[in-house]
C-alpha cells in the first residue's frame, strides 16, 4: 500500500466516525464542567499513555485556556501531571491505585472527573471511577474500542466504537476542545457567577 492510501484511509476512518458519533454526552459534559466553574468545584482528568498525555494537554487547556484571564478559568487538574506522586503511588500501594488515590485525597462532592481510556479497562481508571462514585463525584468517560468496564462504570460514558488506538485518542482531543470553544463561549456566564 503507498503511503498515500494509508494516510487517506486513517482520515477516512477518523472521518467517519466524527460524521456517525452521538454528540449527546459531550453537551451533557460541557454543562456540568460549567455548573463546576460557576460553583468554584475542580475537574480532574487521567488516562495511561497517549492518553495522559491528552489528560495533561486538556487540563492546560481549562486552566486558563477558556478564559484568558488571570484566576478566571477552571479548577482543572490532571492526576497524570505529578510524576513524584505517581511512582510514590505506584511503588508503594500499586499501579492500579495511581489515580484513585490522588482522587480520595483533591476530590469533593460537586467535583468533576474524566477519564480517558482507548480501551476502557485499565485498572487504574476503573479504580479512579469506583472512587468518584463513592465520593459522589459525577464521572464521565471518553473512551473507543467496546468501552471495556468504564462504559458502564462511568455516569456519563462517550463512547466511539472504533478499533484504532490512534483514532480514539485523536477523539479524545476533538471532544477536550469542542468543550474548550463551548465552555469559552460560555465563560461570561461563568465567571460573572465565580467573581
Amino acid at each position: 500500500m503507498p503511503n498515500s492510501d494509508l494516510f487517506t484511509g486513517y482520515a477516512q476512518r477518523l472521518g467517519q466516525v466524527l460524521a456517525t458519533a452521538d454528540w449527546s454526552g459531550v453537551e451533557h459534559l460541557a454543562r456540568a464542567m460549567l455548573r463546576a466553574w460557576q460553583e468554584g468545584h475542580q475537574v480532574f482528568f487521567c488516562g495511561n499513555g497517549g492518553s495522559a498525555g491528552n489528560a495533561i494537554h486538556l487540563a492546560n487547556d481549562f486552566v486558563y485556556g477558556i478564559a484568558r484571564t488571570t484566576g478566571g478559568g477552571i479548577r482543572a487538574l490532571s492526576l497524570s501531571a505529578n510524576s513524584a506522586v505517581i511512582t510514590c503511588l505506584a511503588n508503594d500501594v500499586g499501579y492500579d491505585k495511581i489515580y484513585s488515590e490522588q482522587l480520595a485525597v483533591q476530590g469533593e462532592k460537586g467535583d468533576v472527573l474524566i477519564v480517558l481510556s482507548g480501551s476502557g479497562n485499565s485498572p487504574n481508571i476503573v479504580a479512579v471511577l469506583e472512587q468518584a462514585k463513592q465520593m459522589g463525584i459525577t464521572s464521565y468517560a471518553v473512551l473507543g474500542y467496546s468501552g471495556g468496564k468504564c462504559k458502564s462504570l462511568a455516569d456519563v460514558a462517550i463512547h466511539f466504537p472504533v478499533d484504532d488506538m490512534q483514532i480514539a485518542e485523536d477523539l479524545q482531543l476533538v471532544v477536550g476542545h469542542m468543550l474548550m470553544q463551548w465552555l469559552y463561549e460560555h465563560r461570561p456566564q461563568a465567571t460573572a457567577q465565580v467573581q
